[in-house]
């Protein structure tokens, strides 16, 4: 019988089909990629038929060591097991795999075993590997999905949109997710490889990878690197010496790439958290979409408010790390997943939070929190709801401290936190306001009872009374531009009965977007009159020469305006955050792309600025098009100057594809343009009449 031991002479993992069939294709055609609870298929190509009673065995192997061995049932049985069926038993098979729709996700080893009927194996084809991701297709799943369109978005699109600005000037800038570019999933598993739980325990880490909750987890923890082996540093203020500065990135696969081969990336802020976030997850087969809040709280002592310490000059007093703030706008991820370890109503949309803000059970991470919850009040469940519940409907407190140290409240906001929170639609690049789905609107019995069961105080909200004698104020502004001078009009209203005689003094200040001051632009004190039942307006004139010694990177002034009356008035006082908005660069790939022809595209800036630019360098990538590539310019840019680069590459992937820039220069940063570019198949002429058929 020797020579009748039907040889495994080789495994086809059918690649090309099971990948098509797996919607994995844009990952990689050549190594096999399959979502769970889907079947795939296989081919063995044996020398010979199988001996009588000899039969196959299939074994699992997961792990770095191969931690976790599965055993492949020959036919389905009870429970939720991975099972094969076999199919021919000559010279060819080919056999079917079924995977449990909770499988683990990660490297497979698949080994064939040729087993004789006395238990031993004949032969052995051990090396097959394959990758597992999780299936939002398969209704089984946890991460299961049932519209269609969302699923193009929420896993496949690999170009996004992300929201900055504030809730009043909203603007935006694009992303390239990139989750499927080359080498892109070995790095998220790599992600995972490194987090602490599975360099502790790395069994107990694969066997969790199966829920989508520790998935998820683990990734917001890792995404920073603060206290682990984790992709990107935070910096929230210049200099960003020794890294890239957060406004320069354009998305998140040469981060990604970075973090892979030297470790830690520097630097990120909110929306790069986010932006890389929304990669590894879509990647690994979540359904993700990537959010902003505008007006985002950071309520450090858990008491849903936000407390601004002012001196008499209405300068806050110098930042310590654990101090409240609000944010001009804060970016995270939801992920789509059913909540088998809460209560019912808790699935759908959860909140994943990877800028690294406060600890969460020791670790820097936050989430999965559902959105449900936060809408309704319920903050006992995990993970991190009082804290997200604060981002969207904390309290704005600002408080002036006299010299003796006693506190006056000047403002209290009520409904400024958590307004236009978006995301992008689903249908187009335009943007979807998901406020409904965190909070009720503003002011209703509904919001009153939310806000009571979660324990946050009901009061009336002061200084917004208009009883006769009341003294308003507010700010109004056109929408600048970064290199302009600009007007502020505050306005003063007196609805009481006699003459007002009010001091009013008016600051701005330059800050960042999550509220750090960088310098005072402008101040100025006056003495009005403001007759009854009129409105007086006082200009404050902002000149770029002014404004631009302190402003930050963000382009963002913040005017605070306070209005003191002598006798029993109480000092009445407004904030108005003013962005500064940014010429955009001209992006143009004419002609038609097809995948591997070259193309060039034509990129063009006029600087804005009464100043020259130095170092001016563009920065252009795009998912399926080409890498990270700086094309630098030579010498200064004049005022009122053109500039225009040329780039040429050769498509890679076809599909509707982006083309992001952004430009960067010693004056002027943050400048992003872009552009559609159709790539489709390569033509190939067909000759005629040398085949029959």
């Amino acid at each position: 019988m020797a020579n009748h031991k039907g040889l495994i002479l080789d495994v086809d993992l059918r690649s090309h089909d099971n990948n098509l069939a797996h919607r994995t294709r844009e990952i990689d055609r050549e190594r096999l990629i399959v979502r769970r609870g889907q079947p795939f298929s296989i081919t063995l190509q044996c020398s010979d038929s199988l001996p009588p009673k000899h039969h196959l065995e299939l074994v699992l192997h997961l792990g770095k060591r191969d931690e976790v061995v599965i055993r492949v049932q020959r036919e389905r049985g009870a429970g939720d097991k991975w099972w094969f069926n076999q199919q021919g038993a000559q010279d060819e098979m080919l056999l079917t795999l079924h995977s449990p729709a909770d499988a683990i996700i990660g490297q497979y080893r698949l080994a064939v075993l040729m087993m004789s009927p006395d238990g031993h194996i004949v032969e052995r084809a051990n090396n097959n590997m394959f990758h597992l991701l999780f299936n939002p297709w398969c209704k089984d799943d946890v991460v299961y999905l049932a519209d269609e369109s969302l699923l193009q978005e929420y896993v496949m699109n690999e170009d996004g949109v992300i929201y900055m600005g504030s809730w009043d000037y909203i603007n935006s800038i694009r992303w390239n997710y990139g989750q499927f570019e080359d080498h892109v999933m070995d790095i998220c598993f790599e992600v995972l490889d490194h987090s602490k739980d599975a360099l502790k325990n790395s069994e107990m880490d694969t066997e969790l990878r199966c829920d989508p909750v520790y998935v998820s987890r683990i990734i917001t923890a890792m995404v920073n690197s603060n206290g682990d082996r984790g992709v990107l540093t935070g910096r929230w203020d210049e200099p960003y010496s020794g890294g890239v500065a957060p406004y320069r990135w354009n998305g998140s696969v040469p981060i990604l790439r970075q973090w892979s081969k030297a470790g830690a990336v520097k630097y990120g802020q909110c929306w790069v958290f986010a932006g890389v976030a929304c990669t590894v997850l879509r990647c690994l087969g979540i359904p993700t979409r990537l959010i902003t809040n505008f007006a985002s709280a950071h309520d450090v002592d858990g008491n849903l408010s936000v407390d601004f310490l002012l001196n008499e000059r209405l300068e806050s007093f110098d930042r310590r790390d654990r101090q409240d703030s609000s944010w001009n706008f804060h970016c995270w991820v939801e992920s789509w997943m059913r909540r088998d370890d809460l209560p019912k109503g808790n699935d759908g949309w959860q909140v994943l939070d990877p800028t690294p803000q406060e600890l969460s059970d020791g670790e820097f991470c936050c989430g999965p929190c559902p959105v449900t919850a936060i809408k309704e009040g319920n903050l006992d469940v995990k993970y991190d709801a009082p804290f997200v519940f604060a981002e969207v409907n904390a309290d704005i407190i600002y408080w002036i401290v006299q010299q003796d140290g006693r506190r006056q409240k000047v403002r209290v906001d009520q409904g400024s936190v958590g307004r236009n929170i978006s995301t992008k639609s689903v249908y187009g690049d335009h943007r979807e306001d998901v406020t409904q789905l965190y909070k009720y609107p503003e002011g209703s019995k509904k919001e009153r009872e939310v806000y009571e069961k979660a324990g946050r105080r009901v009061t009336e909200p002061t200084n917004e009374s208009t009883e006769p004698g009341q003294l308003q104020l507010s700010i109004k502004h056109a929408k600048p531009v970064f290199g302009t001078d600009f007007d502020v009009i505050v306005e003063v209203k007196n609805e009481g009965g006699r003459d007002a005689h009010v001091q009013l003094t008016m600051l701005a200040m330059a800050v960042t977007y999550n509220s750090l001051h960088r310098g005072e632009c402008q101040r100025q004190t006056t003495s009005v009159t403001v007759p009854a039942h009129k409105v007086h307006k006082e200009v404050l004139r902002l000149r770029y020469g002014d404004y631009v010694r302190c402003v930050s990177e963000h382009h963002l002034i913040r005017v605070k305006a306070l209005l003191e009356a002598p006798g029993d008035n109480e000092p009445v006082m407004t904030v108005a955050n003013i962005p500064l908005s940014m010429p955009e660069l001209l992006v143009q790939v004419p002609g038609k792309a097809a995948v591997w022809e070259q193309v060039t595209a034509f990129i063009s800036f006029t600087n804005p600025l009464p100043v020259p630019l130095t170092g001016g360098v563009f920065t252009v990538e795009g998912a399926g098009l080409l890498s990270a590539t700086e094309v630098h310019v030579n010498g200064d840019i004049s005022p009122g100057q053109k500039v225009s680069v040329k780039l040429s590459f050769s498509p890679m992937r076809t599909g509707v594809r982006k083309l992001l820039v952004d430009f960067d220069s010693d004056r002027l940063k943050d400048v992003k343009g872009a552009a559609t570019v159709v790539v489709r198949k390569k033509y190939t002429p067909v000759i005629t009449g040398l085949l029959n058929y």
